[in-house]
């Protein structure tokens, strides 16, 4: 019964990735010129950090899904032997999700950190422009 859910549910999200995939980049506008935008390398880290970022947190989400799975296993064992192999399960799970949240939280930081790059980039970029306009 498990499998056949989780089998669905990753063919499901399979097709809403690649149809929604290319729609949400048909919509961006070409990215400028790197002498237009002075800030361009930051906000491309900033927008690859957000991708991760997301690709992390389904991944987190996954995990916690196998994490209540396992646990629901675990109520429904009923031999001694079966309870055992749960138990394993389980406790596998758990570790896949602490390292899946670990990850995320370092996804968070470097994207904090993308943040404020760019923040300090525009911030740069608005002062020169000030000095620029007033001779």
């Amino acid at each position: 019964m498990h499998r056949i859910r989780l089998t669905t549910a990753a063919l499901v999200s399979g097709v809403a990735l690649a149809v929604a995939g290319p729609v949400a980049y048909a919509d961006e506008a070409p990215a400028p010129a790197p002498e237009e935008n002075p800030c361009a390398t930051e906000e491309t880290q900033v927008e690859k950090a957000e991708a991760a970022l997301a690709r992390v947190t389904a991944v987190f989400e996954k995990q916690k899904e196998k994490v209540a799975e396992a646990k629901e296993d675990v109520a429904e064992a009923d031999k001694r032997s079966e309870k055992a192999e749960a138990r394993a399960a389980l406790r596998e799970a758990k570790e896949k999700k602490e390292k899946a949240a670990k990850a995320k939280k370092a996804q968070v930081q470097r994207l904090a950190k993308a943040n404020e790059r760019l923040e300090q980039c525009t911030a740069e970029q608005e002062g020169e422009d000030e000095v620029e306009t007033t001779p």
